[in-house]
């Protein structure tokens, strides 16, 4: 079974944002939702996960409303608002120019793939 792995500073905004863009969904479900596409490698505690949307939901790039969960529980339904999409495609191209840029550092670029 794999560990869990650490996030780095900051991909936890982006991958709430990401999962967000496929529809509303209360945080549980995000979580779940990041744990199962990651194959069981990221597990976001709600200790990080509730700061965190609540940080984006003041900054505006999410936002909440009450629902009924598919256990019929009352529970808090994020979805991303327009500013929100704006900010994930620039958090998109940010990961981009990081992820390419630590590729090069370990001598994974694209000339060593060649």
């Amino acid at each position: 079974m794999p560990t869990s792995t650490d996030l780095l500073q900051g991909t936890l905004d982006l991958l709430i944002l990401q999962t967000l863009a496929l529809g509303p969904m209360h945080g549980w479900g995000v979580a779940q939702r990041i744990h199962q596409v990651s194959k069981d490698v990221l597990q976001i505690g709600q200790g990080s996960l509730y700061p965190a949307l609540y940080r984006l939901e003041y900054k505006g790039w999410i936002r909440s409303d009450w629902g009924s969960s598919e256990n019929n529980r009352r529970a808090k339904f994020y979805r991303l608002t327009a500013a929100g999409r704006k900010q994930l495609e620039t958090e998109v191209a940010s990961w981009d120019r990081l992820s390419a840029a630590i590729a090069l550092v370990l001598g994974r670029g694209a000339e060593a793939s060649s």
